[in-house]
C-alpha cells in the first residue's frame, strides 16, 4: 500500500493505539520516523522503540506507548505540516505548545529535534507535529 504522508500515518496509528489502549503499536520504518521517535523518547512520551524484521522482510519499529494511571501519557498529537501545505518558522517564531508542557517536533537543517533544542541551538525549520 503507498502512503502519501509516512509521518501522519505513524502519528495516526499512535492515535488510533492510545485509544484501545494498546501497549504496543507497529509502523513502518523509516529514518524521518526514527528521528521523530527518538525525539518522543527523550521527551517521555513514549516507553521506548526497536527495530525489528516483519513477516515480509520489510524493517519496521515496534513503538511502546506510555501509560500513568491507567491513562496515556500523549494526550494529543497532531500532525502540522502536511505534503500539501508545509510550515516553516524562523526560531524567534516556534509555538509554545500548551505554554511549554507539550512538544513540537522540528525538522531543522541539524536534524529532527524538539522545539525547546531548537531555540537553544538557534535554528528554526519545518514545524513536524504537535505532541501534548
Amino acid at each position: 500500500m503507498s502512503v502519501n504522508d509516512p509521518l501522519g500515518d505513524m502519528l495516526t496509528r499512535i492515535r488510533n493505539a492510545l485509544m484501545r489502549k494498546r501497549s504496543v503499536v507497529v509502523t513502518p520504518s523509516s529514518k524521518l520516523r526514527g528521528r521523530v521517535l527518538e525525539v518522543l523518547l527523550e521527551e517521555g512520551f513514549i516507553r521506548g522503540y526497536t527495530e525489528s524484521t516483519g513477516d515480509k522482510g520489510f524493517k519496521q519499529f515496534e513503538i511502546e506507548l506510555k501509560y500513568h494511571g491507567g491513562r496515556p501519557v500523549i494526550s494529543e498529537i497532531k500532525r502540522v505540516s502536511k505534503p500539501g501545505r508545509r510550515e516553516y518558522r524562523k526560531v524567534r517564531d516556534l509555538p509554545l505548545v500548551m505554554n511549554g508542557l507539550g512538544v513540537a517536533i522540528v525538522s531543522t537543517p541539524q536534524g529532527v529535534m524538539s522545539d525547546a533544542t531548537a531555540r537553544v541551538n538557534n535554528v528554526g525549520g519545518e514545524i513536524l507535529c504537535y505532541v501534548s
